[in-house]
């Protein structure tokens, strides 16, 4: 984990060299797991961090050409800078943006390596339709390889449509959710059919009697649960979406 929190940043207020030095290391640990091309959780949470930071001082910029007023603490959760009499000293509250300042541009270049890895192994990996689709598409299965253990992981998927979360365009994200079902051993190079796989899902689980079903064929064999398997989540939300 790359253990980077927003609190890390309201502690510079106390000791602006620890908190700077936590940072670097947050971001260290990102890199050193980019450079295994192991890309999450590290990606998500950079994405996350640095898209807050930014928004907060965005608003402390608006609020502060709005007219002279104290601030008293950081909302994490909204995202924003409270204005009131502060419980922290101006300076310390400086501390604070200068180290959040300092850090957007560090945070952003460490995720560009982790969105290079995940462009690379996004292009090459092929999604493919298995059998008849249904026009209900919110469930079916998912069948994705792991060429370095020579297995074939079989997933039921289920698409919300949203999750209660909204980005910063007011866009309100989908989740898809997922659960092993099993996994297929194979001799190398030699996958099982999908087609068949999804014969003999439809044998053993009958509560979809029609499932929707999607095959991923991996041309790269990267990590699977930090960055082969989360991709491919990504890439058939974006088709489910656009279907």
């Amino acid at each position: 984990m790359c253990a980077l929190s927003l609190d890390v940043f309201s502690r510079a207020a106390y000791d602006f060299e620890k908190a700077q030095y936590r940072v670097r290391g947050g971001l260290k640990r990102a890199r050193d797991a980019f450079a295994e091309n192991r890309i999450y959780p590290h990606l998500g949470d950079l994405a996350t961090l640095h898209r807050t930071l930014r928004r907060i001082l965005a608003r402390s910029e608006d609020l502060r050409r709005a007219g002279p007023r104290e601030i008293r603490e950081i909302d994490w959760a909204e995202g924003q800078l409270v204005y009131e009499w502060p419980e922290l000293s101006e300076g310390q509250m400086a501390d604070v943006k200068a180290l959040m300042e300092w850090a957007v541009p560090h945070l952003q270049a460490t995720l560009e390596e982790g969105k290079t890895i995940f462009d690379f192994v996004d292009e090459r990996l092929q999604l493919e339709e298995v059998g008849l689709v249904p026009s209900y598409r919110r469930e079916g299965y998912l069948l994705v390889p792991e060429g370095e253990a020579d297995a074939l992981h079989v997933m039921q998927y289920s698409l919300s449509i949203y999750d209660g979360s909204v980005g910063e365009d007011g866009e309100r994200y989908r989740r898809l959710k997922t659960t092993h079902l099993k996994s297929i051993d194979y001799d190398a190079g030699l996958l099982p059919e999908p087609r068949q796989v999804k014969l003999d899902l439809l044998e053993e689980r009958r509560e979809l009697p029609n499932p929707a079903t999607y095959f991923f064929d991996a041309e790269v064999d990267f990590p699977f649960e930090p960055t082969l398997f989360p991709i491919a989540k990504r890439k058939l939300m974006r088709y489910l979406a656009e279907a």
